[in-house]
């Protein structure tokens, strides 16, 4: 099946459904087969209408469409509430694109679900519009994640997929590997502060780790073990200042640096890594109906020697600065009681998705080296699936130089999906390297100066399965 023809299938399924669905702000279906939308954004010079709505388990969706539509839509979760006024949108709807996609409010951590809603609001935005000639999944964060997710489940509804910032390691992978982060952390750092089982009064707990690391942080032997676990975590040693201004990239030659970056990467900025192992463990964990991670069998001696060789260069130096023996803390770990998982958290929990690496579409990757939240390892793991699967020829992966989660600028953001709008008109990949792609960014009007850069992701040490 052609993906017009998937999609258009699912609009006719959907259309009785949509007269009564679609919000204040939409053309009702019984106005004929292809009713558009109404105005909206009225200072625009691109003078777009807007269609919104709900889909079938009451997630809102939304789309903005240029007056002169040239038939390419991207579709994003997270989309629907915000998105009409993001400076990418108004960048997008300038060269005739339109945008929109879906919100999480219904879904949350669902992920699967999350996945095939984007399928449902393209049908939904097709049978206002009429069929799209391009449709492209894209989002960040998790809707980097949820558009690699249709990439492989929804093949025949889409052309392409830009994820942007995603954690393409797979929904189990990803949080294996940052229950190793809480838990080196507990037992070297922080005795008693929670792992897993995390509490209703989620700011709480954010709190006492923040205070424990803070207060770790002005010891020289609460500094290497910081360091530690930031390694076998593999977490950037890079983060924003607490008040969110952005230092710059540290020397990979001083140990000190890099490990005040990874202190900030755990708890500096507006979105600490502490933090979020707090609040989207516990909503993971209600989701799934239990634990779905697992430290079991796993050495991390073995995975500090597979660490990022500068960080781990500094794990020695700190402590042998705090007079500490980094094998008597090693031995520790490998004696300190386990996790083990719910097999059936597992089992659900993998139904958000486990990336295969099977493209049967063009996608391509956006990822910042200093991402705290998606750890850019995890780009490895998913590059390598594509490679084994024989897809290598379908993906291409780029990376700026960023600190924070999804710090990327409108014009890098664009530039992505101009690459990828590029492709798809001929066929062919277009230059991809870093120099290309901060080109095509300069040329689309970047402010700050693009940064893409030269990367090569280290290997991800928590794949699933692996």
């Amino acid at each position: 099946m052609t993906r017009r023809g998937a999609t258009a299938c699912l609009a006719v399924a959907l259309a009785v459904a949509s007269a009564t669905a679609l919000g204040s702000g939409t053309a009702a279906a019984s106005a004929g087969p292809f009713s558009g939308g109404t105005p909206c954004l009225p200072d625009s010079p691109a003078h777009p209408s807007c269609v919104s709505g709900t889909l079938a388990d009451g997630t809102p969706y939304e789309f903005v469409v240029p007056a002169r539509w040239n038939g390419t839509v991207v579709v994003a979760l997270d989309f629907a509430g915000t998105g009409r006024n993001e400076p990418l949108t108004a960048r997008l709807l300038a060269d005739g694109v339109a945008r929109g996609g879906t919100s999480r409010a219904i879904t949350g951590w669902d992920i699967r679900s999350a996945i095939d809603n984007q399928a449902e609001a393209l049908a939904r935005f097709e049978q206002a519009y009429g069929r799209a000639r391009k449709a492209i999944a894209s989002g960040t964060s998790m809707g980097g994640f949820v558009a690699a997710g249709v990439a492989q489940v929804h093949p025949h509804a889409f052309d392409a997929a830009v994820p942007m910032c995603g954690g393409l390691g797979g929904s189990v992978a990803q949080w294996n590997q940052k229950l190793d982060t809480v838990f080196v952390l507990e037992r070297l750092v922080a005795p008693g502060l929670p792992v897993i089982d995390i509490p209703e009064d989620v700011e709480s707990a954010r709190k006492a780790w923040i205070d424990a690391l803070a207060a770790a942080q002005q010891t020289p032997e609460g500094r290497a073990r910081i360091a530690l676990a930031a390694a076998i975590g593999q977490l950037p040693a890079w983060g924003r200042n607490p008040d969110g201004s952005t230092p710059p990239p540290p020397d990979s030659r001083d140990a000190d640096a890099l490990e005040q970056g990874a202190y900030l990467a755990l708890s500096g900025g507006p979105l600490p890594y502490i933090g979020q192992a707090m609040s989207s463990r516990r909503q993971i964990m209600a989701v799934v109906g239990g634990n779905p991670s697992w430290n079991t069998g796993v050495d991390y001696a073995k995975q500090l020697r597979l660490a990022d060789r500068a960080l781990r260069r500094a794990v020695g130096d700190l402590y042998r600065a705090a007079g500490l023996e980094l094998a008597d803390d090693l031995r520790n770990l490998a004696a300190a009681p386990r996790i083990a998982a719910d097999p059936g958290a597992v089992e659900r929990f993998a139904r958000g998705i486990v990336l295969d690496g099977e493209l049967r579409m063009p996608v391509l990757t956006l990822s910042g080296t200093g991402d705290q939240i998606s750890t850019v390892a995890q780009q490895q793991s998913y590059g390598e699936k594509v490679r084994r699967a024989g897809a290598n020829s379908l993906l291409r992966q780029t990376y700026t130089e960023t600190v924070g989660h999804c710090d990327f600028s409108p014009a890098e953001q664009q530039a992505a999906l101009a690459t990828m709008l590029e492709r798809l008109r001929t066929g062919h990949w277009p230059a991809t390297s870093a120099p290309a792609m901060n080109a095509r960014a300069a040329a689309l009007g970047a402010d700050p100066a693009p940064r893409y850069v030269p990367f090569t992701p280290p290997r991800f040490n928590r794949p699933y399965p692996g």
